[in-house]
C-alpha cells in the first residue's frame, strides 16, 4: 500500500513539475528561488508521504506543500537585510512565457494575499474551488466570495486602465 502511494506521488510530481515551477515562480519571482521551492516541496512530500491518508488528495496535498514552501521562502527573504555588496550583484531575470509586466498580473499582485492565492490557483493552476478551499484551509463559501469579489475588483481596475 505504501509503495503504491509512493509510486503514485512520484508519478504525479514528475507529470506536473512544470505546473509546480510556474506556481512557485509566480510567487517568488526568481528562477533559482522557484526551483529551490519546488525541490524543497518534493523532498518534504517524499519524506512525509506516509502522512497522506487519502491518495485521492495527492493534488491538493502537494499544492499546499508548494505554497507553504513559497510562503516560507518569502518570509525568510523579508527577514534578510541586504548590504551594498549583495544588491549590486543581483541581475533581474525574465522568465520566457511569463510576463510579469502584464497589467492583469500586476493588478492581481496588488490584491490581498488570500484573494491572490485563490485567483492564481483557480485560473493559472485550474484547480476546483473545493480543492482551493482544502489547500488554503478555508470554507468553500469564503473561497467563492473572495474569488468573486476579487474578480469584480479586477474588472473595475482593468476597465479603468483600459479606458472602458
Amino acid at each position: 500500500m505504501k509503495e503504491e502511494l509512493y509510486d503514485k506521488l512520484v508519478a504525479y510530481i514528475v507529470e506536473n513539475q512544470n505546473k509546480f515551477y510556474r506556481l512557485a515562480y509566480s510567487y517568488v519571482k526568481n528562477q533559482d528561488d522557484a526551483l529551490d521551492v519546488v525541490q524543497n516541496a518534493v523532498c518534504k512530500a517524499l519524506e512525509h508521504y506516509g502522512d497522506l491518508r487519502n491518495e485521492q488528495a495527492i493534488k491538493t496535498w502537494f499544492y499546499k506543500i508548494v505554497l507553504n514552501e513559497c510562503f516560507a521562502l518569502l518570509r525568510a527573504k523579508n527577514r534578510m537585510v541586504l548590504t551594498d555588496e549583495d544588491s549590486c550583484c543581483e541581475t533581474p531575470y525574465e522568465e520566457t512565457g511569463f510576463q510579469s509586466h502584464d497589467d492583469l498580473y500586476a493588478e492581481i499582485n496588488r490584491m490581498e494575499n488570500d484573494v491572490q492565492n485563490i485567483i492564481k490557483l483557480r485560473f493559472f493552476e485550474e484547480l476546483q474551488l473545493s480543492e482551493i478551499a482544502g489547500i488554503l484551509k478555508m470554507n468553500l463559501n469564503t473561497v467563492k466570495a473572495k474569488l468573486y469579489r476579487g474578480l469584480k475588483t479586477l474588472r473595475v481596475a482593468i476597465g479603468e486602465e483600459g479606458g472602458v
